[in-house]
């Protein structure tokens, strides 16, 4: 079972179970009943088709228990940019953090601004796999929990949050 300083490999998958994006490896800086927060920086991501990438920057990512979204914050030289996944909740088993990735993306800017990305996509494949009203009417809740939360500036939104958890994250790592 995944402890803190451990690494799980983080799955994606579509409605369908087909695999849609693996992160090899991100370190686990804290795990409670509530949230589990991880980092990773130059990590592998492998994409359905077999196309593998790195990631360019330090991220701090965010994945609360029960929500049907999680929160990548990307440090960059300009400010964090932050990618929020609209997707079911998390499982985590055996080392490998999985969810369901319902499409739709909200990306947000160092400013706190924001837009939301894929409704095409959401509205594709919500046909193609015939997603039910209860899963289409949780992720719009979702869309509309993060825009909450960026206005409230809550979670991984805080001012200071991110910069916390990447100094544990470097402490961790030169262990």
């Amino acid at each position: 079972m995944a402890t803190q300083g451990a690494c799980v490999r983080v799955e994606s998958y579509k409605h369908n179970k087909m695999l849609h994006r693996a992160w090899d490896q991100t370190m686990v800086l804290h795990l409670s009943d509530s949230v589990l927060i991880g980092a990773n920086d130059n990590v592998k991501v492998t994409e359905s088709d077999g196309r593998e990438w790195r990631t360019r920057e330090p991220a701090i990512c965010t994945f609360g228990r029960g929500q049907w979204f999680n929160t990548i914050a990307m440090i960059r030289d300009d400010g964090t940019h932050y990618y929020c996944n609209i997707g079911s909740p998390f499982s985590l088993r055996n080392d490998v953090l999985s969810y369901i990735d319902y499409d739709l993306d909200v990306k947000i800017y160092p400013d706190l601004s924001y837009v939301v990305l894929d409704q095409e996509e959401f509205t594709l494949h919500s046909q193609q796999m015939n997603y039910p009203a209860e899963v289409t009417a949780q992720v719009n809740r979702a869309v509309e929990e993060v825009i909450t939360w960026i206005q409230e500036k809550r979670g991984a939104f805080q001012p200071g949050f991110v910069e916390r958890w990447y100094e544990r994250f470097l402490v961790m790592k030169n262990r």
